[in-house]
C-alpha cells in the first residue's frame, strides 16, 4: 500500500517518526498492547504531534479530503435555513464543533445575517489550536464585520440553548475495533512486533465494549472472522450534551448507516480508513500523524446513547433530502442564468452534494433534541428515523 502512496517528504516522515515514538511509550506503558481507540485518538490529537493537532494542511484540494463547505457555499446557506428555524424556537446562540477551515462559520453567519437572524454569540469549539488560528483568519478574511462575534471554547458549556453543530466530526472521534471470531469477540489492539514496527494483536473484550458487542446484530462466522467497530466515544460524546441542552437541537452531518445496515455480512472488514492526499487506504498503523483515520458512524447506536441519556431523537435523514428541503435548489436557482458559468459551477458542486452517487446518500443528517416541538424543516419529505 505505502508504495501506491504519494511519499511523504522528509519533515513530514520525522514529524510522524516523532509521534511514533510517543506512542511506543504508551504502548510499553500498558504491559505492551494497546487499544486501537488510544492508538487513534493519539494519531490524530496528540498536542503538537497528531495529525488534526500538527500543522499540516488537511482540507481541501491542497489537503487530504474535501469536505461539504469546500464544495460549495450553498452547503452553509441551506443549513442555515434549518439553523434559523432552531434558533428562532431556543435561543440566539450557536455552537460548531469541529469547524475545519472556518468555511461554513463564513457561510452560515452570512447567510444569518441575510436573514436577519445573527446569533449573540457564534461559539467553536475546536481541539487543534492550528485549526483555530486558520479558522480566525478565514474569518477576518471573509466576514470581518462578523469575525467579532465568534469565540472559541475548550470545553462544552455547563448549560446551552440554541443550535449545536458538527459537520463530519463523529466520523474522526476514537473507535473500538471488535473481531467476532472462534464462537469469541476480541478487542483488537496494536503491539509492537521483534523489529519494533506497529502490529496487531487481539486480546478477549471486555466490560462495556463486550456488552455492546454481544448486542450487535453481527452473526458469528462459522470461519474466518467478522471485524468491525464501536464508537463508544462518540456515544459518551452525543449524550454528555444531555444535561447540557436546556432547550435546542444538535445537528449532526456524517457519513454512516443505520445499525441494520452496518453491520451487513457483506461488510466483514468494517470501515476503517485513512485520507492522504486525496487517496483512500486502509493502512490505518502507516505513517501515524499524516493520514486522517476515519470510521463510518452507528447512527442507529448515536441515537439510543442520546435517547437514554434525555435528549429526543428529533430527526433523521440523507444530506441530499436535509439540503433539499431547507432549499437548496432555491437557492442555487438564484445564482444567475441557468446558461452561464456562474450557474453552471454552482450546479456542478450542488450535485457532489446531493446525487446519491456522491454525497447525498452516503452522508445522513440525525438531529436531537430537548424541549423543541415543532416540525423541523429538513425532515419534511424524507424522514427515516424508523430505519434506525
Amino acid at each position: 500500500m505505502e508504495n501506491q502512496l504519494p511519499h511523504p517528504g522528509a519533515d513530514a516522515l520525522a514529524h510522524s517518526a516523532r509521534l511514533s515514538r510517543r506512542i511506543c511509550d504508551e504502548i510499553h506503558a500498558c504491559g505492551g498492547w494497546l487499544s486501537f481507540a488510544r492508538f487513534m485518538e493519539l494519531a490524530l490529537f496528540t498536542p503538537g504531534l497528531g495529525y488534526y493537532s500538527g500543522g499540516s494542511h488537511k482540507f481541501g484540494p491542497d489537503g487530504d479530503f474535501v469536505t461539504a463547505p469546500e464544495i460549495s457555499p450553498l452547503f452553509g446557506r441551506a443549513l442555515a435555513a434549518q439553523v434559523q428555524q432552531i434558533v428562532a424556537a431556543s435561543a440566539p446562540q450557536i455552537i460548531e464543533v469541529g469547524a475545519g477551515t472556518g468555511l461554513l462559520a463564513c457561510d452560515l453567519l452570512c447567510a444569518l445575517e441575510a436573514l436577519d437572524c445573527l446569533p449573540e454569540h457564534y461559539d467553536i469549539i475546536e481541539l487543534s489550536g492550528e485549526l483555530r488560528v486558520r479558522q480566525a483568519d478565514t474569518l477576518r478574511e471573509k466576514v470581518p464585520h462578523l469575525a467579532g462575534r465568534v469565540r472559541w471554547l475548550d470545553a462544552l458549556p455547563d448549560a446551552f440553548a440554541g443550535c449545536i453543530i458538527a459537520n463530519e466530526v463523529l466520523d474522526v472521534m476514537p473507535v473500538q475495533l471488535v473481531v467476532w471470531r472462534d464462537g469469541a469477540i476480541f478487542e483488537r489492539g496494536v503491539v509492537l512486533d521483534a523489529a519494533g514496527d506497529f502490529a496487531w494483536q487481539d486480546q478477549p473484550a471486555e466490560g462495556r465494549l463486550l456488552a455492546a458487542a454481544q448486542a450487535l446484530p453481527v452473526e458469528m462466522p462459522e470461519e474466518g472472522e467478522y471485524l468491525s467497530e464501536i464508537g463508544l466515544a462518540a456515544q459518551a460524546w452525543v449524550a454528555e450534551w444531555a444535561p447540557r441542552l436546556t432547550q435546542g437541537a444538535l445537528i449532526l452531518i456524517d457519513y454512516g448507516y443505520p445499525q441494520a445496515e452496518y453491520y451487513l455480512p457483506s461488510r466483514s472488514s468494517g470501515t476503517l480508513q485513512c485520507y492522504f492526499r486525496h487517496r483512500a487506504h486502509p493502512d490505518v498503523l502507516l505513517w501515524p500523524g499524516l493520514n486522517d483515520i476515519t470510521a463510518f458512524v452507528d447512527f442507529t447506536a448515536v441515537a439510543d446513547a442520546a435517547f437514554a441519556a434525555g435528549l429526543s431523537v428529533m430527526g433523521y435523514t440523507s444530506q441530499a433530502r436535509f439540503l433539499t428541503d431547507c432549499g437548496l435548489l432555491e437557492l442555487l436557482s438564484q445564482i444567475g442564468p441557468t446558461d452561464e458559468a456562474p450557474y453552471l459551477r454552482a450546479a456542478r458542486a450542488a450535485l457532489r452534494l446531493v446525487a446519491p452517487h456522491e454525497m447525498g446518500e452516503l452522508f445522513k443528517v440525525l438531529m436531537l433534541g430537548r424541549n423543541l416541538e415543532l416540525p423541523l424543516l429538513g425532515m419534511r419529505t424524507g424522514e427515516r428515523t424508523h430505519t434506525l
